[in-house]
């Protein structure tokens, strides 16, 4: 170990929920780093954050910023990915983005460390990390595809509210707080989207997460869509979804309907998925056990229960899927691509 290389490491939105997560993680997989250096808005700038004993201050993120920097990990919003990775590659950086600013550009690869690691290999200088809701259902569903094929999805989700950032989980505690104490609820933040119209979301479920487009599907909804067809890499897989976003802090879980192409058997998928890297089966229905957010939020696993043959169709397959979208939604994924090119 003693000779191994070290490498000079930056973090974009160091002070957000996901860039938090990400610090946490590289101290306790204990990355290979030479130099951390933390970066952010102007507005955080200046504070400090504490790795590996050592104090360290958030810079402002410039495209200045990334000189000598070998690996920079992205978590600050698409219009700071799309400013700032270009600059981050010119100084030869290889940007690991968590946002949607590069994921359907045909010449950076999306990638899922369970489902498509190889695909690291074609970055040209940037690599895509997929939309949380996306990360969880193809980890679960990769296993079934190498093996059955697979011609339809159907998912709806719901979704926690700090996947909407810090601001949406503290509308949600003080929504909470309004409604119990018999006081008007008031919605600032929720849903997220072009239009000033807010909708309260403690004790409530709102079917919007992003802005609609002209299909009527919302942006997440999209998301999920063309991001589990570039993953797989099979644009003939159809996928449709509904995206809910729901009073819950940490955690997305996802209703799955999977058409197989081949038949199965449901004992063959459930060994399948329990062997899957990154994948925890929890599926005991004589003990009431299944995936739960509370179970799931601080874990890097992606869990799968509620397994069951369709009624209506053989190769029909339903499943319940959980995971904390920050931790493999975001943090941790982007961290075992980092790990994998350092090892590289």
């Amino acid at each position: 170990m003693s000779n191994q290389k070290l490498f000079n490491v930056a973090v974009v939105g160091a002070t957000g929920a996901v860039g938090e997560q990400i610090i946490g993680l590289l101290e306790k997989r204990n990355f290979p780093i030479n130099q951390l250096k933390l970066l952010s808005s102007a507005r955080s700038a200046g504070t400090t954050i504490k790795f590996r004993d050592q104090d360290i201050t958030v810079e402002e993120a410039t495209p200045e910023s990334f000189k000598g920097v070998d690996i920079a990990l992205f978590s600050a919003g698409g219009d700071v990915s799309k400013a700032l990775a270009p600059h981050a590659v010119e100084h030869g950086a290889v940007c690991i983005d968590n946002t949607n600013a590069f994921r359907m550009d045909p010449n950076t690869p999306l990638v899922v460390p369970e489902v498509n690691i190889s695909k690291v290999e074609e970055h040209n200088g940037i690599i895509a990390n997929p939309n949380c809701s996306t990360i969880q259902m193809v980890a679960a569903l990769k296993p079934l595809y190498d093996k059955y094929g697979i011609s339809k999805v159907l998912v709806s989700t719901y979704q926690a509210v700090s996947g909407a950032g810090s601001r949406a989980i503290d509308e949600l505690l003080r929504q909470t707080k309004e409604a119990l104490e018999g006081n008007p609820v008031n919605p600032d933040i929720l849903p997220v989207g072009s239009l000033p119209v807010k909708h309260q979301i403690a004790f409530n479920a709102i079917p919007q997460i992003d802005k609609f487009q002209e299909n009527g599907y919302t942006l997440e909804e999209m998301k999920m869509i063309r991001e589990t067809k570039k993953i797989m890499g099979d644009e003939s897989i159809d996928v449709t979804a509904t995206c809910v976003r729901i009073p819950v802090v940490h955690g997305h879980s996802e209703s799955v309907y999977v058409e197989l192409k081949s038949d199965y058997e449901l004992e063959d998928v459930k060994k399948l998925l329990s062997e899957a890297p990154g994948v925890t089966v929890v599926d005991d229905m004589d003990n009431q056990q299944y995936p739960l957010a509370t179970e799931a939020a601080g874990k890097p696993d992606v869990f799968v229960g509620r397994i069951r043959r369709d009624l209506g169709n053989t190769k029909g397959l339903n499943l319940w899927i959980v995971s904390d979208n920050l931790m493999k939604g975001a943090a941790w994924n982007a961290v075992q691509i980092a790990e994998y090119i350092a090892a590289k």
